[in-house]
């Protein structure tokens, strides 16, 4: 009888762990069925979140906007005047916090002292270089595009718009980052007034953004709450970008020279377009529980209406 205990043991241990196993899956189960109940907002967020494809669909933005709007960013303050050209510095400056080698770069770049190159760049490029790269430039106002119709599960096929919208979403974003110098110095009163300032241009920026490049299909106040949160969570970022970008980009400049730039610009990138990507998802699914919806006139979700996501007018 001694002998055949170990092995009789041993043969309820595996029956145990599977007891067990399944025991922990039920209740985790459950677990997930009662938070569905309670807060469904959460799972609808997160099978939002799925079919947006985050990390793709940011790093798609984020590569478009280092290959295509940085360069239009070189060229606008290249032909720009001078005045121009200092205040896009000033805000990239105010923007990152930079100093040192890395602020002394960017001042190069758009600063009085590259007027004299100016002229041969001009000359290099032409007008119809320009126009080229702010051609290829809307390839990132057809990314956000995308985007936007992911966030509201918006059919491909629809919400076509015409081609200068891409144009127009690309010169009001060049105006907002001229401004942000001031408006996150408060004007010159402060920073306890510019983060406010900062926060409602953002607002308006993402709110106008959504409805520009959908094409006005959906209702106005629907558009909220994906621009409030997005605004907050770029805000957020750029804000506390001052904290770590100036010493990781004059790491990289001492260590790799300009080289070195370009990858913590990229990684920065993709941070900003992550967060944009999930806040603005988030947002249109908030948008569209019922509480929201009635009060917002969001369309409803294509889980509650397949097919059925336009905005009927009262």
């Amino acid at each position: 009888m001694r002998g055949r205990n170990p092995s009789a043991r041993g043969a309820r241990r595996p029956s145990r762990w599977r007891t067990w196993s399944r025991e922990l899956a039920a209740a985790a189960k459950r677990r997930q069925e009662r938070a569905e109940t309670r807060f469904p907002v959460i799972t609808h967020v997160v099978e939002r979140l799925i079919s947006v494809n985050v990390f793709d669909s940011a790093t798609r933005l984020a590569a478009q906007v280092f290959l295509t709007a940085v360069p239009l960013l070189f060229v606008v303050a290249s032909f720009a005047p001078d005045g121009v050209s200092e205040q896009l510095a000033d805000s990239l400056l105010t923007t990152f916090g930079l100093t040192g080698p890395a602020a002394a770069q960017l001042e190069d770049l758009f600063g009085k002292g590259s007027r004299e190159e100016d002229e041969d760049f001009r000359s290099a490029v032409g007008l119809v270089g320009g126009l080229m790269v702010l051609v290829s430039a809307t390839a990132v106002s057809r990314a956000m595009q995308r985007l936007c119709k992911r966030a509201w599960e918006i059919p491909r096929t629809e919400a076509r718009i015409a081609v200068w919208k891409w144009v127009a979403w690309l010169a009001a974003w060049m105006v907002v980052l001229l401004v942000q110098g001031p408006v996150r110095q408060g004007f010159g009163v402060g920073p306890w007034l510019g983060l406010p300032l900062a926060l409602a241009l953002q607002t308006a920026a993402w709110w106008w953004t959504q409805h520009l490049l959908l094409g006005g299909r959906l209702a106005p106040l629907a558009l909220l709450p994906g621009a409030v949160l997005t605004a907050v969570v770029v805000t957020g970022l750029s804000f506390t970008a001052r904290f770590h970008m100036p010493r990781a980009l004059n790491r990289a400049l001492d260590a790799y020279g300009s080289t070195g730039t370009v990858f913590v610009l990229l990684s920065w990138l993709i941070v900003v377009c992550v967060g944009v990507t999930v806040s603005m998802a988030a947002g249109a699914a908030i948008a569209q529980e019922p509480y929201l919806a009635r009060r917002l006139g969001s369309p409803p979700p294509r889980r509650a209406h397949p097919g059925s996501w336009r905005h009927t007018p009262p």
